[in-house]
């Protein structure tokens, strides 16, 4: 809005999907300090525009209808008939779900075909019926319109299918033929020829003899060619009488057919026999473009006896257009065709051999086809001179007609408009609108040129030029000549006086443009001509009436139609009115004194004069100016001088004036008013003696250097200076505008006032000034060579700074082939400091990798990473550590970032090949390698490009060869998501999508014509491929291999089947031996186990094996990624197996480095064992020790079936239950027999109490065949365990207790659900007998162990039994 004439202007189209209307507040109020608003809501409607083209779905459709359809047939989509022709018209000003409500209007054929008018989906409809024979191909063009735009036109191609609605019809209806006696069988008579209009099989036409013929003559059901029959003799004088019928070959029911007689009569043999035409008719078509002479037909009759035949054209050529041979009979073009003119010719040719009788005749239907020989015509009748109204759009101007004298698709005209096509717009019947609204103050007339074209390929053209003239309507406002106006007035002028001359334009016909002025307040103060547009005053204006700064007048003025309605235009008018000067300026003082000392430089400031104006501030009569007054005193004038704005008076010149000399200068000050006023002042300018001026001791003042660390006080320096009989002042006059420094302008002493940066400021010059108290109490200041003296302050630098690295995190790489100390990559760090402050010292901080070793190292001062291992294997690893710089050659201030360095190979590369030499890609590598990191970037934020190497392209078999004219860039990018390298292939579409637009971005570098060729798989990698894919056998290879392979393995399946057959036999024997051992006696009852136990990684414990020694058995387990450590160098997204770590006894060797176990303290043992408890019926219950689980312990029993089958020991002896043994047994003991309280269930579950440990002299199997022993026990497993809380046994036993000595296998017959399981932290849940492991504490046996059986174990058998031996432990039962 503009806010002085309230004007609302669009600043932006508005879009209607987003917004629909607008509820504007808007507030008017006056500009003179007291304004009072006053508001109206604006309520704005944004209306739909028509700004959007209907469309059809498809370019062309293509429909189909039965000839014999009847009227209002809807077209169909295909052959068959089944579905209709859908047309389906949209407008995206409308939602596709609604109906556009469009017309749709077909350029041809209205006659025939119409379009439904409603719905989204139209369809095509028949309006009289169509003969295909008349025509078969109906193409025209259908357009869609919404009132105001219409669509692209689309094409329709409609085709007419056969029906068979034409019968064969025969030329004449009989025919009258002579034949002779002498004529053979097989010679033919006469050829009748049918016509059938339709096609296919309806116009397949098939003759037939039906009567008359007696058996002597047959025809030819294709070609209809009457023959006599074989064996026949004609007799003279007989006659016949032959019906012969024309049949299509449509289907029987649809089958149509016509009938004609055929008159034969025989006579005698003669010479007699008129010639005869093959065919009574003949039908061709000729283009009318056929060129005169070309042949047309040959027209050769047969003459029996072979008399000469003479040929003419009898009837159906008036003008002569063809010409026929009389003696060849060829028939040939006489005279051009043109179809437009007669399309059709039925000619009547006659053979004659020059008798009487002699004559017969043939009929030639020639059919003339059309070509494009005709361009579209205008209608000259037709107005060309149109008019239309302006500021309207789709208004209907005119319309033109244009006719095509040719057929088809050569007769069909089409329109367009060959200038203007954003101004009109024409429809396909040639009616012409407007596009949009018309200007007829922009233009008003138009050239218009219309094309009419027809539908040929090659299409031929016409154009017709309309004459348009926009007829004109009060459609515009009078327009000022300027939309604002300025002009400044004098004040004091006379009313009536005419200041500014308005003047504004109508561009619409017959306007009178009147003026007024519109703000009403300024009526009081100007006047307006309504006619004319002059602007005068009605009363004096006075400058110094106005209170504010600018004494203006703005209001607005308007001109208008006094004959339109069109709303008025509207201006700006600004009065300034003009101060005539009224004050002169007046001096403070009329008499000014200085000092000035004899030897004064040029420049030096003596005094400073002042002088004030009262005319209003800010005004051009306010300003005040000086100058000197050269007139009154020339020599004064000469040597000084005053500055125009500062009213300061200076020296001219450097001055030598005798001491004591008095001058007089006299000033001026003068105003910018008009006109211009001055007023004078006198000064007197002393010379001074130079005993008064103070003299330093020096002329320059270089101290040391001060510390920019400096405190605030800090003495600088101390100037000196002297003056006879004078105290001296100091002070600073120039060098210190940040007032950095400070002195006493006593003893001179120059001093720190601010903090100092070297980094901001290096140096100071200070010029610093001496003066007598004298003067300096009289207000003026001396200046000359002699008191004033320059001090040069340098700025040390301090270690203040600390270092900064240009990166927070540096990526970089190392191949895997990578040898030691590579260069890996470099960091940098800047500091502000100077000198050793900012020389940097850079070392490593890396976390131990392997044996205390550290991958890399750096080079103290230059800061380039280095390897310092080898790494090979390790792709897809990386490096995490960081980077310190010390300044100060590793003495003072510190920093620190982050290096990543990845492990690569060339599987992680990719080479970009260039047309430009190495060394030039060299010199640019990190522009060039900016770039590409800018393109990978955009795919992976921050990964970084590394470059691998810069060689020769390497080309050839095996890339083998080199070209040092162009160049390898070999390059990886590391994700620093991930921390390793991108795959090489997503690098490869990163990169060779963008090709086009790198190599505009390397052009720069690369130098004219420089740039990537491609983008490849490195040589290694390529090699690797190229040798697999060349890796093949032929098939007597593969056969041969076959061969070997079965003979290979023969005796290893023999050998499979005797091993497994002893194994069989060693289990047997194993069992034996295990019943045996349990009847053997135990030894003395040991002291208490070691109670140290380790807990493996998969949360189960077990007890050593070796007398007095902690011992440790650990499952392979697969280690997680995630307890690999991470500057390791191993690849969390690996799987590693670690290797087992056993604690055997002593004499196994120590397993090697590698395994990557943790030994866990034996936080997971049970604190305490379960009971065995013999109850009342005989039955044993195994139940939870300690007061705490007495409760529980009564609900979770456990019952212990003893297994009949070792109620006997080896011995045969029978066991006898102890009364001791039906009480609670809280701490049993070993008896001497060895036993154990180790009870074995039926579904293979153990429960376990205390048992004494193996004496010294027995051999332990160890625990790598104890693993191997779990694995065949897990193979017997038939059973999954049930989840039975298991306690640990008392410490140690009670002699006093007793026990069942003899081992029995018991079952649990008791349900034990899934609660029932009480565990301690760490310890896990029981698992299926395939997971589960035995715990058992051994205890010394004082006395060895005798055995009783003589058998000897060999290794074999100690593989097998492993420790069950020692266990006495049912084997079977396992």
């Amino acid at each position: 809005m503009n806010l002085t004439t309230a004007e609302l202007t669009l600043l932006k189209p508005i879009n209607r999907d987003l917004h629909q209307k607008f509820d504007l507040v808007i507030k008017a109020e006056q500009d003179n300090g007291h304004p009072l608003p006053a508001f109206a809501n604006l309520h704005i409607e944004i209306l739909d525009e028509n700004n959007q083209k209907p469309y059809f779905t498809r370019s062309t459709y293509e429909g189909f209808i039965l000839e014999s359809s009847p009227v209002g047939t809807t077209i169909s989509d295909n052959r068959n008939l089944t579905s209709p022709l859908q047309v389906v018209v949209l407008d995206n000003d409308v939602e596709e779900t609604k109906d556009p409500q469009l017309h749709l209007f077909l350029n041809d054929y209205t006659t025939f075909f119409t379009v439904t008018q409603s719905g989204i989906t139209r369809y095509l409809t028949l309006l009289q019926p169509v003969d295909r024979e008349v025509q078969q191909l109906y193409t025209f063009s259908m357009t869609a319109s919404d009132g105001v735009q219409e669509s692209v036109p689309v094409t329709v191609n409609i085709m007419v299918i056969d029906a068979n609605d034409n019968s064969p019809t025969f030329s004449n209806i009989s025919y009258n033929v002579k034949i002779y006696t002498d004529m053979k069988p097989g010679e033919g008579v006469i050829k009748l020829t049918a016509v059938d209009a339709d096609e296919g099989a309806n116009g397949q036409i098939v003759y037939e003899i039906l009567a008359g013929d007696r058996g002597d003559f047959t025809i030819n059901k294709h070609t209809g060619l009457i023959t006599i029959a074989p064996g026949v003799l004609l007799v003279v004088g007989r006659s016949y009488a032959l019906t012969v019928r024309a049949s299509d070959s449509a289907p029987p029911a649809q089958r149509r057919s016509s009938i004609t007689t055929v008159y034969i009569e025989v006579l005698p043999p003669n010479n007699q026999s008129p010639p005869r035409f093959p065919q009574l008719m003949y039908s061709l078509e000729v283009s009318e473009a056929m060129r005169i002479g070309a042949v047309l037909l040959n027209l050769q009759a047969f003459d029996r006896e072979g008399d000469p035949i003479k040929y003419l054209i009898q009837n159906g050529d008036p003008q002569q257009v063809f010409n026929l041979s009389q003696s060849s009979g060829l028939l040939a073009l006489g005279k051009p065709l043109d179809r437009e003119s007669t399309d059709r010719y039925i000619l009547i040719v006659t053979a004659s051999d020059g008798r009487p009788d002699g004559t017969s005749t043939a009929t030639v239907n020639i059919v003339v086809t059309d070509v494009n020989d005709n361009g579209p015509v205008f209608d000259m009748f037709l107005p060309k001179n149109l008019s239309v109204q302006e500021e309207e759009a789709n208004a209907f101007v005119g319309q033109v007609r244009a006719t095509d004298a040719d057929a088809g698709v050569n007769g069909q005209v089409h329109y367009s408009l060959a200038n203007f096509n954003n101004l009109f717009r024409i429809t396909s019947n040639g009616s012409i609108y407007t596009a949009v609204k018309l200007n007829r103050e922009v233009r008003d007339h138009y050239e218009l040129i219309v094309e009419a074209t027809d539908g040929a390929v090659d299409p031929r053209r016409s154009t017709l030029t309309l004459a348009i003239k926009v007829l004109d309507i009060d459609d515009n406002s009078p327009v000022f000549t300027n939309t604002s106006y300025t002009v400044c007035v004098p004040e004091n002028l006379p009313p009536g006086t005419v200041f500014l001359q308005l003047e504004a334009k109508d561009v619409d016909l017959g306007a009178d443009v009147n003026y007024r002025i519109r703000t009403e307040e300024a009526r009081q103060h100007f006047a307006l001509n309504k006619h004319t547009g002059e602007l005068s005053l009605r009363k004096s204006l006075d400058y110094e009436s106005f209170s504010d700064t600018e004494a203006t007048f703005t209001f607005l003025v308007e001109a208008f139609d006094s004959k339109g309605t069109m709303p008025p235009g509207l201006a700006t008018v600004t009065v300034r009115v003009k101060d005539m000067n009224d004050y002169s300026p007046e001096f403070s003082q009329k008499l000014y004194r200085g000092m000035v000392a004899p030897d004064a430089v040029k420049g030096t400031v003596i005094t400073t004069v002042s002088a004030e104006d009262r005319d209003p501030p800010g005004t051009p009569a306010s300003r005040v100016r000086y100058k000197v007054d050269v007139v009154q005193f020339p020599y004064s004038a000469s040597i000084f001088d005053v500055e125009e704005n500062s009213g300061r008076v200076i020296t001219r010149v450097n001055l030598n004036e005798e001491p004591s000399t008095v001058f007089k200068l006299v000033v001026i000050a003068y105003d910018d008013g008009d006109p211009v006023k001055f007023n004078t002042t006198t000064v007197e300018i002393a010379v001074l003696q130079p005993s008064v001026i103070p003299r330093f001791t020096q002329d320059e003042y270089r101290p040391p250097p001060v510390s920019e660390s400096a405190p605030k006080g800090t003495v600088v320096t101390v100037v000196t200076a002297a003056a006879l009989n004078q105290t001296v002042v100091y002070s600073i006059v120039s060098g210190n505008e940040e007032d950095v420094f400070a002195i006493n302008n006593r003893t001179g002493v120059i001093s720190v006032k601010k903090p100092l940066d070297y980094e901001s400021v290096q140096s100071y010059e200070l010029r610093v000034q001496a003066d007598s108290l004298q003067v300096v109490r009289s207000n003026l200041r001396v200046p000359s060579k002699s008191n004033t003296a320059k001090v040069f302050i340098e700025v040390k630098d301090e270690n203040d700074h600390a270092p900064v690295f240009t990166k927070k995190m540096y990526i970089g790489g190392v191949s895997e082939d990578a040898r030691m100390f590579s260069s890996v990559l470099k960091v940098k760090a800047d500091d502000k400091d100077t000198g050793n402050y900012s020389a940097m010292q850079y070392r490593l901080i890396i976390p131990p990798i392997k044996d205390g070793k550290e991958g890399f190292v750096i080079e103290a001062y230059t800061g380039l990473i280095k390897t310092a291992m080898l790494f090979k294997n390790m792709r897809r690893s990386y490096f995490k550590f960081q980077v310190i710089a010390t300044d100060d050659y590793g003495k003072g201030l510190s920093s620190k970032a982050e290096v990543l360095v990845s492990v690569v190979n060339q599987l992680d590369m990719q080479v970009i090949v260039s047309n430009v030499p190495p060394t030039l890609v060299e010199q640019n590598k990190d522009q060039l390698i900016g770039i590409l990191e800018r393109y990978v970037q955009d795919q992976i934020p921050g990964a970084t490009v590394v470059v691998e190497s810069i060689g020769a392209r390497r080309f050839g078999d095996g890339y083998s060869e080199e070209d040092y004219t162009k160049s390898d860039l070999m390059v990886y990018a590391i994700d620093p998501q991930t921390n390793r390298a991108i795959m090489r292939n997503e690098l490869f579409k990163f990169l060779d999508g963008k090709l086009l637009d790198i190599n505009k971005e390397f052009q720069p570098y690369l130098g004219q014509g420089g740039r990537i060729l491609e983008i490849r798989t490195p040589d290694v990698v390529a090699n690797v491929k190229k040798q697999a894919q060349a890796v093949g056998y032929t098939e007597g290879a593969l056969l041969a291999l076959a061969v070997i392979i079965i003979l290979c393995c023969m005796p290893a399946i023999l050998i499979v089947m005797v091993s497994y057959r002893q194994f069989k036999e060693r289990q047997a024997e194993c069992a034996k031996t295990a019943r045996i051992q349990m009847a053997l006696p135990a030894g003395k009852p040991a002291g208490a186990a070691a109670n140290n136990l380790y807990e493996e990684l998969g949360d189960s414990t077990m007890r050593g094996y070796a007398q007095q020694e902690q011992q440790q058995l650990l499952r392979p387990s697969l280690l997680r990624p995630e307890e690999l450590s991470m500057e390791s160098g191993i690849d969390p997204g690996q799987e590693y197996y670690g290797q087992d770590y056993y604690s055997y006894e002593h004499g196994y060797e120590l397993p090697q480095y590698g395994s990557r176990r943790r030994l866990l303290s034996p936080s997971g043992m049970y604190d305490e064992y379960g009971e065995v408890v013999v109850e009342s019926d005989g039955g044993y219950y195994y139940s939870p020790h300690g007061p705490a689980a007495e409760e529980w312990a009564k609900k979770k029993r456990i019952k212990l079936v003893v297994d009949p089958e070792y109620e006997t020991s080896s011995t045969g002896e029978e066991s006898a239950a102890d009364s001791s043994q039906r009480n609670r047994l809280s701490n049993p003991a070993f008896q001497p027999n060895g036993s154990s309280n180790i009870y074995v269930a039926q579904n293979g579950s153990v429960v376990r109490t205390r048992r004494a440990c193996l004496g010294n002299n027995l051999k332990v199997t160890s625990p790598v065949r104890l693993g191997k022993q779990f694995k065949k026990l897990d193979k017997l497993a038939v059973t999954h365990e049930e989840s039975v809380p298991l306690n640990t046994l008392s410490k140690g036993p009670t002699p006093s207790d007793k026990m069942n000595s003899r081992p029995c296998s018991v079952s649990f017959s008791s349900t034990i659900g899934a609660e029932s399981v009480v565990t301690k932290a760490g310890v896990a849940k029981l698992k299926s007998t395939d997971e589960q492991e035995s715990v058992v504490d051994h205890e010394e046996v004082k006395e060895p162990l005798e055995s009783h059986s003589e058998h000897t174990q060999s290794d074999e058998e100690e593989l097998w039994m492993g420790p069950w031996n020692n266990l006495h432990i049912p084997m079977t039962k396992l």
